[in-house]
């Protein structure tokens, strides 16, 4: 208990060296503070890459871009300009990005939303109600090629930028190689944007990546060790007129989809399914939606990567299904990583008691109500129904989930959550149904400082079921700084043995947590080769609920990064576990080592990530040292070759290595991964993609067409095959185990 109060004691001194920083790092971002105009349009703006309309003539630009990257201290090389205008339909942008050397531009296809260190584009963050905490994303490549995403938690976090999110707007570029620049107009609706009327100034930023220099640049400036969306640092839009209710907007989204399956290991006969149903958005208030959907299908969302997973604990996987990602952060960023009280993908998704694997839950209809009441209040109401399933003895579930956002000083809030998980109809076991529930309750704090050197949250939560627990709480913080040399952060947690999270995301429970780390790197002002360089250190220690300790981690980390983008990694840990329960390292079903033993083991890992810019790049990992009583080598690998600007075929490939001393079991488990992305042109998609894990004896095929044929209007055709395939012993191999092919069709309809 007084290592715990000693927690609690540093924690609390942190936030005060934080507070007494607020005035001066206030003063410091009102002096940066940078401005742009919007005036009304004069004259009817057509997407073509020219900027010959009077408004654009007449717009005063947006101007002296400030590098990012390699350093921070001076005006970018790569020019970039950018000009605002409106109608009483769509934001306008224009962007004119200009060249500092000669040759062409990286793009990774001509796919949507693209994203990576060293490819070509600029893109625009709008924060429209400078809450500094939430925005939208708008970018646009020399191709033409568009991506738009949200930006949750400030831009401060790994993660906090989604490019999943999916809404209509237009845009067109066009090059000029003769004079060395290249053009983009963006007309983004209103209705696509959340905001409030009235206001007479929005919060903006634009960045750009340019491939020929290497160098990151942005409107507003940034220090180097931020993310360039980040929103502590944003200038303002300045409208001439105060902005007016973008009207109303109602759009329906109804699918069609068609297939046949059939369960070769179950031996079932061949199934013909036909499925109608849809979504609908409702604009409550301008800023307010109302996301309604029957019978959802998510046939066509791309199926997860496989991974191979020695660890003793399950594994998370990211949310891809639309319906669940605008205004995500509302619900997904409640507790820490491994410790989220809510993950959408629990919904939709069962376990068969009888075989303890994870099983489709068809969801019946479902609504969410999200988005802000006002600067200061942001609200999120989610009511999913999922269906009966008497095959695996399960009733109809009902998850509700209720969010609500507390604006807190300049960027940070409090937030408040509650979940529902509820059994209803009749009853399919010998259980009363009534008592057939789930519930949480929780508060967390989030905070980020003025001058975005600290961030950090606390949190405690605590679930509720028909059992009496005494232990049923959840309980942690975390606290960052970071400047341009020197980084640290400090996490703790402590989860009581009941607490149990349904609809959540907690691997492990009955444990206290300190997880502390630092970074120091060096940017060498000569060098033509390293830009940064540093040492790192990073440990965790867990004990258990009777404070007998369970876990430890300490490793130290050398990181190198270089001028054309590529980075280096070594580093080298030592490990400590302690068994609580039994455990077959090698997870191949032998022979577990016993409860109640520990082991202290060292080991090794180098990784290297090569300049993504070339056409061909790849990323290299290597590891090795000690695995509880014996040995873990391991090796991965993938490989990218670009078809510039068509697609790009890369292979990945996994190597593990368990050596344990007799009687338990080696293993050698292997996972390889070739993928062909090719885009015929800006609306025609071809994705296949192969996937052996010896770790399951699987062999998986998926491959999905996809025909844009109108903004957020689709036609798919998706194939997917599961085989048997056991590399040590071939005499059964390439049964089919599975098998399915889906036709599906939707269509975005503005009423």
């Amino acid at each position: 208990m007084s290592a715990y109060k000693g927690i609690i004691l540093l924690f609390l001194m942190q936030c005060f060296l934080v507070g007494s920083n607020q005035i001066k790092a206030q003063v410091k971002s009102i002096a940066s503070d940078k401005k742009v105009f919007v005036e009304e349009a004069s004259d009817a703006i057509k997407l073509d890459g020219v900027l010959d309309e009077a408004t654009w003539q007449n717009a005063v630009a947006g101007k002296d871009f400030h590098q990012i990257f390699p350093y921070d201290t001076s005006l970018a090389v790569t020019k970039t300009q950018f000009k605002l205008s409106y109608d009483e339909k769509n934001l306008y942008v224009a962007i004119i990005a200009r060249d500092a050397k000669e040759g062409g531009y990286v793009t990774e296809s001509l796919r949507r939303d693209f994203r990576g260190r060293g490819y070509d584009g600029v893109s625009v963050v709008i924060d429209p109600f400078q809450d500094k905490n939430n925005a939208f994303l708008f970018g646009i490549n020399p191709f033409g090629v568009q991506r738009e995403g949200l930006v949750a938690n400030g831009g401060t976090i790994r993660g906090s930028m989604s490019l999943s999110w999916d809404n209509k707007w237009y845009a067109f570029s066009k090059i000029y190689p003769d004079e060395k620049y290249w053009i983009a107009e963006m007309a983004i609706p209103f209705k696509t944007l959340r905001y409030k009327e009235g206001l007479d100034q929005w919060n903006i930023n634009l960045y750009r990546i340019d491939s020929k220099t290497g160098e990151r640049s942005s409107w507003m400036p940034l220090a180097r060790n931020l993310r360039p969306y980040n929103l502590g640092m944003t200038g303002k839009m300045l409208w001439d007129k105060p902005t007016k209710k973008p009207g109303a907007n109602v759009s329906i989204i109804p699918y069609i989809a068609g297939g046949v399956s059939k369960n070769h290991l179950a031996g079932e006969p061949t199934n013909s399914n036909f499925n109608i149903g849809g979504d609908a958005k409702v604009a409550i208030t301008p800023s307010l939606n109302l996301d309604l959907t029957f019978n959802p299908d998510f046939s066509q969302v791309e199926v997860d990567e496989q991974v191979t997973n020695l660890d003793r604990f399950e594994i998370g996987f990211p949310e891809r299904r639309q319906f669940f990602l605008e205004n995500g952060d509302l619900f997904a960023n409640f507790g820490l990583r491994n410790q989220r009280p809510f993950f959408s993908r629990r919904i939709g998704v069962a376990i068969d008691t009888a075989t303890g694997q994870n099983v489709q839950n068809d969801i019946l209809f479902g609504a969410r109500l999200s988005g802000r009441i006002n600067k200061d209040w942001r609200i999120g109401l989610l009511n999913m129904q999922a269906a009966k399933d008497d095959q695996i003895q399960l009733p109809s579930i009902n998850y509700l989930v209720t969010a609500l956002q507390r604006r807190v000083w300049e960027k940070s809030n409090l937030g408040f959550i509650f979940i529902n998980k509820q059994a209803i109809g009749n009853s399919t076991d010998e259980r009363d149904i009534s008592q057939m529930y789930n519930r949480l309750a929780g508060v967390d704090f989030n905070y980020v400082s003025d001058d975005n050197r600290w961030f950090g949250k606390t949190f405690y939560h605590h679930s509720f079921n028909n059992e009496k627990n005494n232990k049923s709480y959840s309980h942690g913080a975390s606290l960052n700084y970071t400047t341009q040399n020197l980084s640290y952060g400090w996490e703790h947690r402590v989860i009581g043995d009941d607490f149990n999270p349904e609809v959540g995301f907690t691997p492990r429970r009955g444990y206290t947590s300190i997880n502390p780390e630092i970074q120091y790197l060096f940017f060498p002002k000569n060098s033509s080769v390293v830009v940064s360089h540093g040492p790192g250190f990073e440990t965790e220690h867990i004990w258990n609920r009777d404070g007998l300790y369970t876990d430890r981690n300490i490793e130290f980390n050398y990181e190198v990064g270089f001028q054309n983008l590529s980075t280096l990694r070594m580093s080298l840990q030592q490990d400590y576990t302690y068994l609580f329960f039994s455990f077959d390292p090698s997870r191949s079903g032998g022979l577990r080592l016993p409860e109640g033993t520990g082991y202290t083991y060292n080991s090794y890992r180098i990784s290297y990530n090569s300049d993504e810019r070339k056409a061909f790049n790849y990323e290299i990992s290597t590891s090795g040292g000690e695995y509880y009583a014996g040995s873990l080598y391991r090796f991965s690998s993938e490989f990218n070759y670009r078809f510039q600007p068509y697609g790009t075929i890369s292979a990945l490939f996994s190597y593990n290595r368990v050596d344990q001393p007799e009687p338990y079991s080696d293993a050698n488990i292997f996972l390889v991964s070739p993928r062909f992305d090719f885009t015929f042109t800006k609306s025609l998609f071809f994705t296949t993609f192969l996937q052996y894990n010896s770790q399951f004896d699987n062999i998986n095929i998926n491959s999905r067409l996809q025909w844009r044929f109108k903004p957020v209007s689709d036609l798919f055709l998706v194939y997917t095959d599961n085989y048997f395939y056991d590399f040590t012993d071939r005499t059964n191999n390439f049964n089919v185990k599975n098998r399915a092919l889906v036709l599906k069709l939707t269509y975005w309809f503005n009423l």
